[in-house]
């Protein structure tokens, strides 16, 4: 099943999972990809039966190894790309997602091994998404969603989440970036001793080292 559509499914179902337990749903997986149930429900019987995913009638998606390996394939393809283009073409970390969603589809392995060569083999993209190695490797240290960090909490900025633009450039205005060592507080976190407010949206977008 070597299709754009098919990645892109193998690509969300593995990264609901990067940063929390929960499996995906079928409904879950149509709303993220903006696609009806029943196109959904297609898709994944074609996954399933070409090896990719495991799934029974209203139960989770899971990728097999198969699956896991052809996802980690193609994210190390975007989030290279999110990378070169943030280093190369002065792109904003909010400017970078749709982009990728079309290069990633179209650039040779040869391509993808010289930007990967050119920026010095990143291990994280602009938003703190491990870059998966050339084997499928991914290297993550222990997290803790801002959230659900207790007050007090110091950790640096391991990630913000890439889906929301808007949010994206508020958290950048406020001074919060991946790297940063902040603490957490009652109304959000300090950096360099200065308070910065956080709103609900941010703190379910934001992960911090433990």
């Amino acid at each position: 099943m070597a299709s754009p559509a098919a990645d892109d499914y193998l690509k969300t179902v593995f990264a609901h999972t990067e940063w929390q337990d929960a499996p995906i749903t079928p409904s879950v997986l149509a709303a993220k990809l903006g696609i009806a149930p029943s196109s959904v429900t297609e898709m994944v019987k074609k996954l399933a039966a070409a090896g990719l995913v495991s799934h029974v009638p209203y139960g989770a998606v899971r990728l097999t190894d198969a699956g896991t390996a052809r996802a980690l394939a193609v994210i190390r393809r975007h989030r290279l790309i999110e990378t070169w283009l943030v280093r190369e073409f002065d792109y904003g970390w909010d400017e970078v997602h749709d982009e990728a969603e079309v290069l990633e589809h179209t650039i040779s392995d040869r391509l993808l091994e010289g930007i990967d060569a050119r920026l010095g083999r990143p291990r994280f993209d602009p938003h703190g998404d491990a870059i998966p190695d050339a084997d499928g490797r991914v290297e993550r240290e222990p997290f803790v969603l801002l959230a659900d960090a207790a007050v007090g909490h110091v950790g640096r900025v391991l990630r913000v989440s890439d889906q929301d633009p808007d949010l994206l450039r508020a958290v950048e205005a406020a001074g919060v970036a991946v790297g940063a060592e902040v603490r957490v507080t009652p109304s959000g976190v300090t950096v360099d001793g200065a308070e910065l407010p956080v709103g609900e949206a941010a703190g379910q977008a934001i992960w911090l080292s433990v």
